[in-house]
Order: structure tokens, then C-alpha cells, then sequence
């Protein structure tokens, strides 16, 4: 199965996909192509070093968001993509692309949805006071942070965390559990009950 990566920041996510996935000779999962709409994002530099084609997709450089998207699609099709991987990118997609590649896109998000949605969740957490947190996998939808809810884990929150602190374990759970996901992706064991999402031999 090939998988296409979008990715906005520093891809630790994409280096464990990399690491685990890309390399494993023996796994049917490649990831044929990276994009970014940042040219310093560092998950370029990952994508690079491990030979995946990569790509700069720059919203300022379109008329507007449907070409945006458009161009994206363009080269995800092109690489032959099957499923979509969010990792860390900061655009909400729009819903043109989202229905063109219904329940084909994952995205991965620190809190265990629907608590704290967006781009802030760990320091809404802590601001929150919440005493536990997590990481959520879910399908991407034309809302954000909204999709059907895959897995999720949930990691305890500390008296003394910080954004910093909390974050770090977060994301020791978030590369697990992506792993886990578009390995069940993979195999064809995810389906559905109408919203709720069903995965064969989890429980």
C-alpha cells in the first residue's frame, strides 16, 4: 500500500513511519511521496534523506484554496497514493478534498477528542486543568478535529507539566499508535457502523 505524507513542521511522526514502515523490507507499506506547504519544514529534510520524493506546496503561490488543494491532489495521484497521512500539517483541507478521498485520510491529534480540538491542545489541556490526557486517530472530515474516531490512548497528566513535558509523552503514544492504524488501514480491517468506526480483531 502506498501512503502519501503531509506534513507542515519538524515530522517526528514521519520519521517513525519511516523508520518502522518505509525500511522494513518485509512490510507492504511505502511512502511514495511528502509534501509540505512550508520549504523549511524539516520533515523535507526526513523525507530527503530517506529518498521518498518530496514537494513544496505553497498556499500564497495559488489563486486560492481550491487550486491549493488541487495541486496537492495532483501529485498525491500521481505517486499513485491509496491513503493520506497527516503528520503536524497546519492547513484544514477543504471539503472537496475531503469527499474526493472520503475516509482515505488520517490524522493524528494530542487530546482525546472531541476534548480540546485545534491547533493548541496540550496548552488548552493544561490550561483546562484536565487530569488526563491522549492521543487520537481519526478519519479527516470537512470539519476540524472532527472525523470519526478510530483508537485513541490516554496518557495521565502531572502536577508538574508543562506544554513541554506532556507533549513528549504524548508523542511517544501518538508514533505507536499511528503505526498501529495504518497497519489496520492496510490489512482492510477497518469499517464502519454508521459513524462509529469498527476495527476486525481489536477487541
Amino acid at each position: 500500500m502506498k501512503i502519501g505524507v503531509l506534513a507542515s513542521g519538524s515530522g517526528s511522526n514521519l520519521q517513525t513511519l519511516i523508520d518502522q514502515l518505509h525500511y522494513d523490507e518485509s512490510c507492504e507499506i511505502e511512502i511514495s511521496v511528502v509534501i509540505s506547504d512550508r520549504k523549511k519544514a524539516y520533515a523535507l529534510t526526513r523525507a530527503k534523506k530517506a529518498g521518498i520524493p518530496s514537494y513544496v506546496v505553497k498556499a500564497r503561490d495559488f489563486p486560492d484554496r481550491h487550486a491549493f488543494d488541487e495541486r496537492i491532489s495532483e501529485l498525491l495521484d500521481t505517486h499513485a497514493v491509496e491513503l493520506i497521512v497527516l503528520a503536524g500539517f497546519m492547513k484544514l483541507l477543504q471539503p472537496a478534498f475531503v469527499q474526493k478521498y472520503r475516509n482515505r485520510i488520517l490524522n493524528i491529534h494530542p487530546a482525546l477528542l472531541p476534548a480540546f480540538p485545534g491547533a493548541h491542545p496540550v496548552a488548552d489541556t493544561l490550561a483546562y486543568g484536565a487530569k488526563v490526557s491522549g492521543v487520537t486517530v481519526h478519519f479527516v472530515d470537512e470539519g476540524m478535529d472532527t472525523g470519526p474516531i478510530i483508537a485513541q490512548k490516554s496518557v495521565p497528566v502531572f502536577d508538574n507539566d508543562d506544554e513541554d513535558s506532556l507533549h513528549a509523552r504524548l508523542q511517544v503514544e501518538e508514533h505507536k499508535l499511528y503505526l498501529t492504524v495504518i497497519k489496520w488501514y492496510a490489512e482492510n480491517r477497518i469499517s464502519f457502523a454508521g459513524r462509529k468506526v469498527i476495527v476486525k480483531g481489536s477487541e
